[in-house]
């Protein structure tokens, strides 16, 4: 999740398609020039070992657009494929 984070701040498309699960992946990725993320908090994860193939990440991002802040709470679902944790997934918290 933190690595998808930072790429989102840095707008690194080709990393966060890549770590888009295939099923659930757009086209591309579309950023507003406008925002700069800030900060991001976890707030809980459930599955993520070893074992597991299916996981998630609740969490909390911080942003400015345009000056004015923002958040983006979000509950992700990954999954593990071809050995990585790929985004599948979220649902907005509100």
């Amino acid at each position: 999740m933190r690595s998808r984070f930072s790429a989102f701040a840095v707008q690194d498309e080709e990393y966060l398609l890549a770590s888009w699960d295939p099923s659930t992946r757009p086209a591309e990725v579309d950023f507003d020039p406008g925002q700069r993320w800030d900060r991001l908090e976890i707030l809980g994860s459930t599955g993520g070992g070893a074992f597991h193939i299916e996981g998630t990440v609740e969490f909390r991002a911080f942003y400015r657009t345009r000056g004015a802040a923002g958040e983006l709470h979000e509950n992700s679902r990954f999954r593990r494929g071809n050995g990585a944790w790929m985004y599948l997934d979220g649902v907005f918290v509100r």
